[in-house]
């Protein structure tokens, strides 16, 4: 079996392709091979989930393996002190695993706002006052015992050496460093870690986190709680402690991961399965998907002003939905009531094909009163088509800044996705309604976007970190490639646009709008903001007859590989 590799610093015989080393050359098309395909933020990563599936692991061995590598190498958003979403396809079996963190058993609606009712700066955002109840040690865990087919420690054996024996940190992960230093410094244990010195780790140094080992080995050893329980969770709880926060051993320990059935709906000749609440994100792709069809997307001219201004329209009246949103047990509308029919033709029918709609204007489902680099993901598919798509993430860059020195991880900064102060936007300028206001043991809504995709004899699966782009940029990806016919590289590398009701501005990656369609938009009432990346998608796709295909997106950081007999 032939290995590829490209654009990287291991093996010459494995073919792995590190989009965010490219420079401005012409993209290269995607891998493609015949036993599987993985892209993930790092090649490290990757590589672990592609020998994984050469070692006759499936598609969910290989996704955890890839986890739980990126927890060590990608300390900025992979994590066993976070938690995420996936969505997998096993043969005919599709489901959603939720381990999104959840709010101590300590917290309080009104805990980040002072005796005014005004958002304190910083609380829901540093330090371990701002962590969730992490999800990651559990869920994975879950994952694997549902669906993995090789032994537990074999899973997590590549994330035990890389964190006992070294990775070398990429030019990305120093720039991290650096920008993130200021957090990374206010507490001790995490600038010992990642600041030695009072200086982040320089580009191509080898880092080695001993403690980080030790838990992944315990892990290894006994499964969830090794991490829940015990020595780590006590350390994890003291660590929180020293620094004001509230979690506690009764709310490690009584953590679950929930497996939900997911937002299904056809689009475009395509059978979709999407992460459902707590995560807003399928509903999003869904209506998205929708009402497209309805104003018969298709028909308009590629790179015109009119399927931009669909999408922006599109978007406004999801985002607006998203508003009521929140944890399954308070959110004040479902997603049969924002995916039914009637409710879909009643939002693509007040959509004027020649004029923005303000957004004070769009109002959401009426059924409910009126009211980042930092995340990862990686999508998998293996030799019998069996596809996973899992997000994880610790919310913003580095998570809440603080690490449990005897654990070697960080802690999420995830509290910051409720409504701290409902109605006023968060860290990504979302904003939020009385539906997703913290309260103990919630599960804080998200923008993930884990997607898996299918028709006879072909699968993908993709999604994104991004933040409250993760929908925009993932649907973006999926319409260039099952409507316009784009290979999976080039559907990824176009720039994208995006629009979340408010701020009431469609943003721009470089080069999304030629400045005559910028004018045009402009005439019809938007406006128009340039922004940076509108999420970075992962995507691997299978064919029955034909190769796996995996790309990795070139804003970085992005890695894809495959395993087979064909490709370059």
């Amino acid at each position: 079996m032939k290995r590829i590799f490209r654009h990287t610093t291991l093996s010459a015989t494995f073919l792995l392709l590190c989009l965010g080393l490219l420079a401005c050359a012409a993209p290269p098309p995607a891998l493609d091979a015949t036993g599987g395909a993985v892209a993930s933020a790092a090649p490290r990563a990757t590589a672990a989930g592609i020998k994984v599936l050469e070692e006759g692991g499936n598609a969910v061995d290989a996704a955890v393996a890839t986890a739980l590598v990126l927890s060590v190498v990608h300390p900025n958003a992979g994590n066993l002190g976070g938690g995420g979403f996936a969505v997998i396809r096993m043969g005919d079996q599709v489901e959603a695993l939720d381990f999104r963190e959840t709010a101590p058993a300590a917290a309080r609606a009104d805990m980040y706002l002072d005796e005014h009712g005004e958002a304190i700066s910083d609380r829901s955002l540093i330090g371990p006052l701002a962590a969730g109840v992490p999800g990651s040690p559990h869920g994975y865990f879950e994952l694997h015992q549902r669906y993995g087919t090789l032994p537990w420690k074999r899973v997590v054996d590549p994330a035990v050496r890389a964190a006992r024996d070294g990775f070398v940190v990429t030019k990305r992960l120093a720039g991290a460093l650096e920008g993130s230093s200021k957090l990374l410094g206010r507490f001790e244990a995490t600038a010992e870690v990642w600041l030695p010195g009072g200086r982040p780790h320089d580009a191509g140094s080898t880092v080695r986190i001993p403690a980080l080992a030790d838990s992944l080995q315990a892990y290894a050893d006994r499964g969830p709680v090794a991490l829940m329980e015990g020595p780590i969770a006590a350390a994890v709880v003291a660590a929180s402690e020293r620094h004001g926060g509230i979690l506690s051993m009764e709310d490690l320990a009584g953590y679950r991961s929930v497996w939900r059935p997911p937002i299904r709906f056809q689009a475009f000749g395509w059978d979709i399965a999407s992460m459902p609440l707590p995560s807003s994100g399928g509903i999003i792709l869904g209506q998205t998907c929708a009402m497209l069809e309805r104003l018969d997307w298709v028909s308009k001219p590629r790179f015109g002003a009119d399927r931009t201004h669909l999408l922006a329209e599109v978007w406004r009246r999801a985002y607006a939905d998203r508003f009521l949103l929140g944890d399954p047990s308070t959110s004040q509308a479902t997603a049969e009531e924002l995916m039914s029919p009637v409710w879909l033709d009643r939002r693509a029918m007040t959509i004027d094909v020649g004029r923005a709609t303000p957004s004070d204007e769009i109002l959401p489902w009426p059924g409910a009163p009126d009211e980042s680099d930092q995340t990862t993901h990686l999508s998998v598919v293996d030799a019998e088509g069996n596809a996973v798509a899992l997000t994880t993430t610790l919310n913003g860059r580095f998570g809440c800044g603080l690490l449990v020195p005897e654990a070697g991880f960080l802690l999420n900064n995830e509290m910051d996705d409720f409504a701290a102060q409902p109605g006023k936007p968060n860290q990504f300028a979302l904003v939020q309604g009385e539906a997703n206001a913290v309260g103990p043991g919630k599960r804080m809504l998200s923008s993930m976007t884990p997607t898996v995709a299918w028709r006879d004899g072909e699968s993908m699966a993709f999604g994104a970190p991004g933040g409250s782009r993760i929908p925009t940029g993932t649907a973006q990806v999926f319409l260039n490639v099952v409507v316009d016919g784009d290979g999976l590289q080039a559907a990824v590398d176009r720039p994208r646009v995006h629009h979340q009701w408010r701020p009431d501005s469609i943003r721009a990656e470089d080069g999304a709008l030629s400045p005559e369609i910028r004018q045009e938009l402009i005439r019809r009432g938007h406006e128009i903001e340039d922004c940076g990346a509108v999420g970075l998608v992962q995507i691997v796709r299978w064919m029955a007859d034909g190769p796996c295909q995996a790309a990795a997106d070139p804003r970085g950081p992005g890695s894809a590989g495959v395993v087979g007999t064909k490709g370059r």
